[in-house]
């Protein structure tokens, strides 16, 4: 007897489970067909940056025998044994790529961009403020929170800018507009209060470039990674835990020059690239006794990675003729395909997205609470949810357009530089920024706020303490993905006259930069020679797109970690 397939509901009809099945079927289909069409256009192009193909077949079968056949023989025995095991395994792995590649990006700013005793100068400039802001709210209850807020955005303000800092560069602005402000056009270069950074950037005698960095980045690395590891064990074995991370980016100082490498960079690997994934292994190993098998994995694939990178050495078995080598990702841009570099665009790219991100989160996440929280439902914010909305869907170029007409045109300042490209693609990805963090918001329960208003909290407080801890896993992740659109954007940049090529790294958010995209776009069009547009231009794209798949990871892992907790 056949099956029947379909029967008749009240209010709706015919129903028929064979539409269903197909309309499901329909959907698995469109959905295999993109990720398999990416998936080819992304061999295709991986292919013509790396070509595997041309190294020896000896190369092959030595890393076939110490890294896949492992690999793949410990990966099916942890599944089989626990699938949370494998997925911890993999994650530990993924973390381990991702941190490697945030150690390099970061080894960059130190070394060419951002002096460690800058460095060490605003991270003084920062903790100063904050441990007044920390005294301030202890006086919680005799100082109104106008007078705590005022007292705080003071201090930041004195500590990072000095007096008149940005105020007067503001009044500078406004007086080039023709609006009559006395001493508008001299505020900006007279300095009546020295900054903490100018302060502590003039000392005359500094510890070594490496011991900063040892203190600023190992250090609060350090306590973070020891804190995650012995969170229940007590004060002694968190204190203990974070000391030997610590020892750990310490020691990399040392050690770096007898292997080749520089302190600062040694340094920096080790704290941004070696301690975050060995505090994640080290917790697993302690605190999920189920799940710690899974680090095989990882294991085995960093022993197989090393023992077959021996094998090829010693026996001289020539690899893949990469276009992405060290040499590719260190040398800056030239004329001959051989030489070609993308070491500026790099730096570029991270310096943008470090002031976009400064520029376009707070602003972006603030107008998401006040809308969301304080905002009345009236015509005019209803007004401002459909521009939000419309400003979205913009094409990028409009944007340009924008930053070149405000801050160039009108502002006077001057074109593709480290600060009017961050504003110009803060102010792109802004409406992002808000509506993922207005949904994030609205996403958590109404019977919280209403739990947090019955016990007696303040508008504020419930916000503070309920709504935002529930939200940030949406806010963060809708952050990090907007950055990953906006730096694969060339447009904006072309607007407001950004280089496409530069030979250096900008020191100052004052220089011209470039970034990734603008430098493949002038591969391929200025430089179309066939090795550059079937060669370079395809090592471009890998290194870019690597990237962005990298940051996309972190959104995703972030997400499922707070949603976990939730």
């Amino acid at each position: 007897m056949a099956a029947d397939t379909s029967d008749v509901t009240a209010g709706f009809g015919q129903v028929s489970r064979t539409a269903g099945r197909v309309f499901r079927a329909l959907l698995l289909a469109a959905t295999l067909f993109g990720i398999v069409f990416v998936t080819i256009l992304l061999l295709y192009v991986a292919n013509d940056a790396i070509q595997p193909l041309t190294a020896d077949p000896g190369w092959h079968l030595t890393f076939f025998l110490t890294l896949v056949v492992p690999t793949a023989g410990v990966g099916a025995f942890v599944y089989r044994r626990s699938q949370a095991a494998f997925q911890t395994g993999m994650l530990a792995l993924g973390f381990v790529a991702v941190a490697l590649l945030f150690s390099g990006g970061a080894a960059m700013l130190f070394i060419d961009i951002v002096r460690p005793l800058t460095w060490l100068a605003v991270v003084v400039a920062l903790a100063v403020p904050a441990a007044i802001a920390v005294g301030v709210t202890a006086y919680d209850q005799r100082l109104p929170f106008l007078a705590r807020f005022g007292v705080t955005t003071a201090a930041f303000y004195l500590s990072l800018f000095g007096l008149p800092g940005p105020l007067g560069t503001v009044a500078s602005w406004l007086s080039q507009l023709g609006l009559p402000i006395p001493l508008g056009a001299t505020l900006g270069s007279v300095r009546l209060v020295p900054s903490v950074v100018d302060v502590v950037s003039g000392v005359p005698v500094a510890p070594a470039p490496w011991l900063m960095l040892v203190a600023t980045v190992g250090g609060p690395i350090g306590v973070v990674a020891g804190h995650a590891v012995a969170r229940d064990r007590g004060r002694r074995a968190r204190v203990a835990a974070s000391s030997a991370f610590l020892a750990v980016v310490a020691v990399a100082g040392v050690v770096g020059p007898a292997v080749g490498v520089t302190p600062v960079p040694a340094v920096v690997v080790a704290a941004v690239g070696v301690v975050p994934p060995a505090a994640y292994a080290a917790d697993v190993a302690v605190n999920a006794p189920r799940e710690r098998v899974g680090l095989a994995v990882p294991a085995t694939v960093i022993v197989g990675s090393l023992v077959g990178a021996g094998i090829v050495s010693v026996v001289g078995l020539a690899g893949p003729q990469s276009w992405v080598d060290w040499a590719f990702l260190t040398s800056a841009h030239s004329t001959n395909a051989e030489s070609a570099g993308f070491y500026p665009s790099i730096g570029g790219s991270i310096l943008l997205m470090l002031s976009v991100a400064v520029l376009a989160f707070p602003v972006g996440v603030g107008a998401a609470i006040y809308l969301e929280e304080y905002a009345p439902d009236n015509w005019l914010t209803r007004v401002i949810d459909v521009n939000i909305s419309n400003l979205a869907g913009v094409p990028s170029v409009v944007y340009g357009l924008l930053g070149f007409g405000l801050f160039v045109t009108h502002l006077n300042r001057p074109a593709g530089t480290v600060l009017i490209g961050g504003a110009t693609l803060g102010l792109l990805i802004l409406p992002i920024i808000i509506i993922s963090a207005r949904e994030a918001i609205r996403s958590v329960p109404e019977a919280q706020r209403a739990a947090s208003d019955g016990m007696g909290a303040t508008k504020w407080q419930t916000v503070r303490n309920v709504v935002l801890p529930r939200s940030f896993s949406g806010i963060l992740t809708g952050t990090i993905l907007a950055l990953g659109r906006a730096i694969g954007e060339t447009a904006p940049l072309i607007m407001i006259g950004a280089p496409t090529i530069k030979f250096s790294l900008p020191t100052q958010v004052s220089e011209t930069v470039t970034a990734m995209p603008l430098q493949v776009y002038a591969w391929s069009s200025l430089y179309a020679t066939p090795d550059f547009y079937t060669k370079v231009v395809p090592a471009g794209v890998v290194v870019l797109v690597t990237v962005l798949l990298a940051m996309n990871s972190v959104a995703i892992v972030l997400r499922n970690k707070y949603q976990s907790h939730d």
